[in-house]
């Protein structure tokens, strides 16, 4: 057995005991209600029964006696309904705290699973590489072959290792964001260059308008382009294309990444920019990834007051779009 499948049984038997030490306490609650409903109609009796009926106020004291438990009734059923929400109130923040954190540690679990993956795939093949040009005399064009994957490799890996350290210095708000005009086109255009190289048999297809300046940070703008563009790569077969639109039009600029993949389900459109997560189709599964990707470019997006929409590319795919209104 996982060490997995142990904590799995271990936090049911802590919502097993939630459940029941909640149901206690309701129970608890309701037999407080009828005890003193009943304590207070046994009062209201005695006291009744020890008026005399010759009293010309007979029927007066009665009557204010129904109406003192009735009033003690309104009271018990007033205070035990607000213990009874509070009580609710707090079981609900605390099982969705616990859902929460339960579902948070599973995705950590997951990221650190893919990122483990991530880390080593670069750096074996990066040893091979080495290893057999140490080894081995090869002709110069195998030599230079090795040379440029083991560089695609080393890049990837600084990638990697870029949003990593990004994305947690953006949470801790420990990164010093530098505004400044930087030309737009030119990080577009050497962010699809690169792709290109890395991935010579793949068809990118990009339309970029000149001259197109936004006011931003240029390394958090360089890698929500190439985020968004690995990702296309990622998600979409090796023999469709990815297609990349700068314009700039009514006084916005779009930057537009389209792939011919299978697209994303309407219900995972939002999620997919949340922290770790990755969409559970099967084209995912195989997919390279951590689930940092869309959330760091939204994250970049938001600090330049722009905005990132998901909608669905026609026929097949997906199209990521960032907004910058000037």
């Amino acid at each position: 057995m996982t060490l997995s499948f142990y904590k799995t049984k271990k936090l049911r038997l802590i919502f097993v005991v939630y459940w029941v030490l909640l149901t206690y306490i309701v129970a608890a609650l309701v037999w407080w209600f009828i005890a003193l409903n009943k304590q207070n109609h046994l009062m209201i009796q005695f006291e009744t029964q020890q008026l005399k009926k010759e009293n010309p106020a007979y029927f007066t004291d009665i009557q204010k006696l129904n109406a003192v438990e009735k009033r003690k009734t309104a009271q018990y059923i007033g205070e035990g309904a607000t213990f009874l929400l509070l009580i609710l109130a707090g079981a609900v923040f605390i099982f969705r705290s616990v859902k929460q954190q339960l579902k948070s540690g599973q995705q950590q679990q997951h990221f650190m699973m893919a990122i483990t993956h991530e880390l080593k795939t670069p750096i074996a093949v990066t040893k091979l590489n080495l290893e057999t040009l140490q080894k081995r005399k090869l002709d110069e064009g195998q030599q230079q072959k090795l040379l440029q994957n083991t560089i695609q490799e080393t890049n990837r890996l600084n990638a990697l290792c870029n949003n990593m350290l990004l994305a947690s210095q953006i949470e801790a708000g420990g990164y010093c964001i530098t505004m400044e005009e930087i030309d737009f086109t030119e990080i577009v255009k050497e962010c699809v260059q690169d792709c290109t190289i890395r991935f010579p048999q793949r068809h990118i297809h990009a339309v970029i308008d000149e001259n197109i300046f936004v006011n931003g940070d240029r390394l958090l703008l360089q890698i929500g382009v190439n985020n968004l563009i690995d990702n296309a790569i990622k998600y979409s077969p090796k023999e469709t294309s990815v297609s990349i639109l700068l314009q700039e039009k009514n006084k916005e600029i779009r930057l537009s990444v389209k792939d011919e993949g299978k697209g994303i389900a309407d219900e995972e459109k939002k999620k997919v920019f949340d922290k770790y997560y990755r969409t559970g189709n099967k084209a995912t599964k195989g997919a390279k990834g951590t689930g940092l990707g869309l959330y760091l470019t939204t994250k970049i997006a938001q600090q330049h007051k722009a905005t990132i929409l998901l909608t669905d590319n026609v026929p097949n795919g997906s199209n990521f779009t960032i907004v910058f209104r000037q």
